[in-house]
């Protein structure tokens, strides 16, 4: 009876490890490992700008509308439920994507209002909260690939043979990944134009 139970526990296991069961699994924890770097990134960020307004409004308090647009799109942010299934959610993952590019644009032209303020670039605050919100950026665009290369591991595993079997059976779908916000836009070269007459001789 006993070697009859375990013949058929072995069976079983020789038959999940071939349905690609565990490598779905595995490629499911890297993929959720991926996005909470994407978030711890992303939090990063949002923490910083709350320091940088108010360092910016001492000397710029005049650009209201700038500053208020950067406060808004950091509420819209914190303001978003974020949870595990989100990233099972394609609606809800364009919608966390949409915020965090709308945070994004706020912060650029925030940054872009800087340029005009001397003392304000000469300030060391400003400097070193501006030094760390790159960092932050390029720590973001680190973590997006990394996601991006985990779902792509991921949805390939789910949707090959046999796997594609098993992930039927068991539910498993393909993730959401990162998109660009305006295909069209960045499809279309850019019209360089060098028509600025000649000086005269």
């Amino acid at each position: 009876m006993r070697i009859r139970l375990y013949s058929v526990l072995v069976l079983i296991a020789s038959l999940l490890s071939g349905c690609g069961y565990n490598q779905i699994q595995i490629n499911d924890e890297g993929v959720n490992a991926a996005w909470s770097e994407v978030l711890n990134q992303y939090k990063r960020r949002a923490d910083l700008i709350p320091n940088l307004v108010s360092v910016v409004q001492g000397y710029a308090a005049h650009e209201k509308e700038v500053l208020t647009r950067v406060t808004e799109a950091r509420a819209n942010v914190a303001g978003m439920k974020i949870t595990p299934e989100l990233i099972n959610d394609e609606a809800a993952f364009a919608k966390f994507q949409k915020a965090q590019g709308e945070l994004s644009g706020a912060l650029s032209r925030l940054l872009v209002v800087a340029e005009n303020y001397p003392n304000l670039k000469a300030d060391a605050n400003f400097r070193d909260l501006q030094a760390q919100l790159e960092g932050t950026e390029n720590r973001i665009t680190v973590a997006r690939n990394r996601y991006i290369d985990s779902v792509r591991v991921y949805n390939v595993s789910v949707r090959t043979f046999p796997n594609n079997l098993t992930a039927m059976v068991m539910g498993y779908k393909p993730k959401a990944n990162f998109t660009v916000d305006d295909e069209k836009a960045i499809s279309t070269p850019p019209v360089v134009k060098f028509d600025t007459p000649a000086a005269a001789k």
